[in-house]
């Protein structure tokens, strides 16, 4: 299960972005297993069970802390990094109009994950 603040970011998100997009079967809360093969596949740094994705409830938490998403465009799901970062600026703008703090996977340095967006524990006040 998907933290709420998640659904909620998302949810402002479709409203706001001028692209449509949707979550892939395996965007959101994710067992270790799930995990392991996104890992193997290499699409993830994170292995599922030494290191955890925020994909995965753990350390006390009762939700996953973040959701992958992809483009939706002329009737298809496109994983195309420019539909990405319109659709994470749509994420970024609801984030801030919520009140809360997210990280889009584009903007990190070493491995870019561009359908990616993981909530921040802050809270903007």
């Amino acid at each position: 299960m998907c933290d709420p603040r998640l659904k909620q970011i998302a949810f402002r998100a479709i409203e706001i972005s001028p692209i449509d997009f949707g979550i892939p079967s395996t965007g959101g809360a994710r067992t270790a297993e799930v995990q392991k093969g996104l890992f193997d596949l290499g699409k993830s740094k994170c292995d599922g069970y030494i290191r955890k994705s925020k994909h995965q409830i753990q350390n006390g938490y009762e939700w996953a802390k973040a959701i992958d998403f992809y483009a939706y465009v002329s009737g298809r799901a496109n994983w195309n990094k420019h539909n990405l970062a319109v659709v994470a600026s749509a994420f970024l703008q609801s984030a801030c109009e919520l009140g809360y703090i997210i990280e889009w996977g584009g903007l990190w340095i070493t491995f870019k994950d561009y359908p990616h967006i993981q909530l921040i524990e802050t809270e903007i006040t």
